[in-house]
């Protein structure tokens, strides 16, 4: 398995009012969900890059105000067909 490794000064986590670890946590969820959110993985992906489960993560997605579907207007209109 890789690692990916990103140096923070400690002052980006108490300027967001978190702890270290709170901050890196959040920091892995951003990245999971904006990857799931432009194409470039599965939601099922994105929750093994994080070590959670698919529905965790989806409600991650939600949370962080990324809707876990991306339909467009043919697809919303057959759906309602």
């Amino acid at each position: 398995m890789k690692n990916i490794v990103v140096e923070y000064p400690e002052s980006l986590a108490i300027a967001a009012n978190q702890s270290p670890d709170e901050f890196e946590s959040e920091a892995r969820k951003a990245m999971a969900v904006k990857l799931f959110e432009l194409g470039r993985l599965t939601s099922g992906q994105a929750a093994m890059l994080l070590g959670i489960g698919r529905v965790e993560f989806l409600v991650t997605c939600r949370m962080m105000g990324v809707p876990s579907v991306s339909w467009n207007d043919d697809e919303i209109e057959s759906e309602f067909e």
